[in-house]
């Protein structure tokens, strides 16, 4: 299988809101998705307290004596050297700026119209439901205070939806929040609240991490507030592809720190305990496979929210997936796929979106994308990163083969539509 990205497409299916496991049955192998791994997202999914698990409605208990206690993400040795007590430092350095982030929201529901058959009302009678009734769904996670005057940075999905949101500091002062923005196609975040000369969080350089380093996660998993874990940076530039989340623009950093449902929005430290990364989501029934937004996204992110309450994504409107010898050799010998390529490395256009700035600049599905703003792409994920890190309405080039011919055409981003219906 072959990694399958969209640029500008905002799938049906999308694991980390709606469907745990995505199956792609009888379709053509470029068509199949990297990876399809259940995700749970550590924060609040406003459907359960403390945390939802993606495509399910498994609830997550918040009492820790219904925990199963197990050994498992245990911190690794010390380094030779290491002063033993560095963690420590940090969680009296950055502990007072963790914060928990408790949501809520009233969801009205609608019996069917069926209900009202008069058939019904003549065998039911007053055991008939209430025409309209609500119900508060409640969730809670994390987050980092990273102004003096309030500003607190968190996960999307924490606050998604909330009508109240409510901070809780360490020393156990409550204050009402404000969302001043989110961002989905991140899941970043940013609250705010009426306070002042509050301890803040330092930032660090998260494109500078290796793996190996180690790393350090304090958030509320679980009801547990205050929780602190260790471990390593188990790797960077994890795709959204290779996680299972193929509707997101994150380069995710992986840890094997342990985190949990109401870890979400929380900071992930070095070991000067500088945030370089937010908790996000885990794999369902794994061990030691945590992952984090870097902070250098997050923060990139977050001064947009903060400057305008929204954020422009640069998109082209392409579905496209990283051209091999074999996956040539399937697409040719498949007489449904619609496409001949004569290229053996790349990356094809699947699909272009009608009326997208690659449509709009003559992009054809079975183009081959070689360069893109003068940089070779081997696979989806480099065409993404390259797409991102450009201007709304500026100019992008693209090296492409197409017939075996070499074409340089000019593209313009446009801005990722706001709404799914209009990428479809």
């Amino acid at each position: 299988m072959q990694n399958q990205s969209r640029d500008g497409e905002h799938p049906s299916n999308s694991i980390l809101s709606n469907t745990a496991d995505t199956k792609y049955h009888n379709r053509a192998p470029w068509k199949k998705a990297a990876a399809s791994l259940s995700l749970v997202l550590l924060g609040s999914g406003m459907t359960l307290a403390g945390g939802y698990m993606a495509g399910h409605s498994q609830q997550m208990s918040e009492n820790a004596s219904n925990l199963a206690v197990s050994r498992v993400n245990a911190a690794p040795p010390l380094a030779a050297g290491t002063d033993p007590n560095f963690v420590i430092q940090v969680v009296q350095k950055v502990g007072p700026a963790v914060v928990r982030i408790d949501s809520s929201r009233t969801v009205k529901t609608q019996i069917p119209d069926e209900f009202n058959d008069p058939l019904f009302q003549r065998f039911f009678g007053s055991q008939m439901p209430e025409q309209q009734s609500n119900r508060v769904e409640r969730g809670t996670g994390s987050g980092f205070i990273i102004s003096a005057d309030g500003r607190i940075l968190t996960n999307a999905h924490v606050v998604d939806g909330a009508d109240t949101v409510t901070v809780t500091l360490k020393d156990g002062r409550s204050f009402k929040g404000k969302v001043l923005g989110k961002d989905d196609l991140t899941d970043v975040a940013v609250v705010k609240i009426q306070a002042d000369n509050l301890p803040l969080v330092a930032l660090g350089n998260s494109d500078k991490l290796q793996p190996g380093e180690w790393a350090i996660a304090i958030g509320n998993p679980l009801g547990l507030d205050n929780t602190v874990t260790t471990g390593i940076i188990s790797a960077t530039g994890r795709s959204s592809n290779q996680i299972g989340a193929p509707d997101k623009r994150v380069e995710y950093i992986q840890t094997d720190a342990a985190i949990n449902p109401g870890n979400s929005g929380g900071p992930l430290l070095n070991y000067r305990g500088e945030v370089i990364a937010m908790n996000t989501a885990i794999i369902q029934g794994a061990q030691g496979l945590g992952f984090a937004i870097p902070i250098n996204t997050a923060q990139r992110i977050s001064s947009q929210l903060i400057a305008t309450g929204k954020v422009e994504h640069p998109y082209l409107g392409i579905q496209m997936v990283g051209l091999t010898p074999q996956l040539k050799q399937n697409i040719n010998s498949d007489p449904n796929s619609g496409l001949s390529v004569n290229e053996d490395k790349g990356v094809l256009v699947v699909k272009v979106v009608p009326n997208s700035p690659a449509a709009k600049a003559g992009i054809r599905a079975g183009d081959v994308i070689q360069k893109l703003g003068g940089q070779a792409v081997t696979d989806a994920s480099s065409v993404q990163k390259v797409v991102e890190n450009s201007q709304v309405g500026g100019d992008l080039r693209l090296e492409l083969r197409r017939n075996g011919q070499n074409l340089n055409i000019a593209v313009q981003p446009g801005a990722f539509p706001t709404q799914p219906t209009q990428v479809q």
